[in-house]
């Protein structure tokens, strides 16, 4: 397991607990959220690596600790995002245009999504 050795201070992408700008793929610059749509939380999660080495199941993927998310109560608030894999109560975030991700995690009971800020461009 790998984790984040750069800690990073986004309290400049946080006004009054919510997304100050918009949040957009790292990749193919695809709009995820608009500005001031998603909570700001912070959680321990261990997040699959976005490249990864050859594995055979999703249980021997390499995954990162990330802490640092954005909440979304509801899925239609997102622009653009894709579902990848189903892992026991969750499904993975990507982007809905390149793919590319896992940007963060949906929690199937609680209906909420989490998007690593990490993962994604602030702008």
């Amino acid at each position: 397991m790998e984790t984040d050795s750069q800690v990073i201070n986004y309290s400049d992408e946080v006004e009054n607990e919510k997304n100050k700008r918009k949040i957009e793929c790292k990749f193919c610059k695809s709009t995820i959220l608009r500005a001031n749509c998603a909570h700001f939380t912070n959680q321990q999660f261990a997040l699959p690596l976005m490249k990864q080495s050859k594995i055979s199941r999703t249980e021997e993927a390499q995954v990162e600790e990330l802490s640092d998310f954005w909440m979304v109560d509801d899925m239609f608030t997102f622009e653009n995002i894709g579902v990848s894999h189903t892992v026991n109560n969750m499904k993975y975030l990507v982007c809905a245009d390149c793919e590319m991700g896992p940007v963060g995690y949906h929690h199937i009971p609680s209906k909420k999504s989490y998007v690593a800020l990490s993962r994604v461009k602030h702008v």
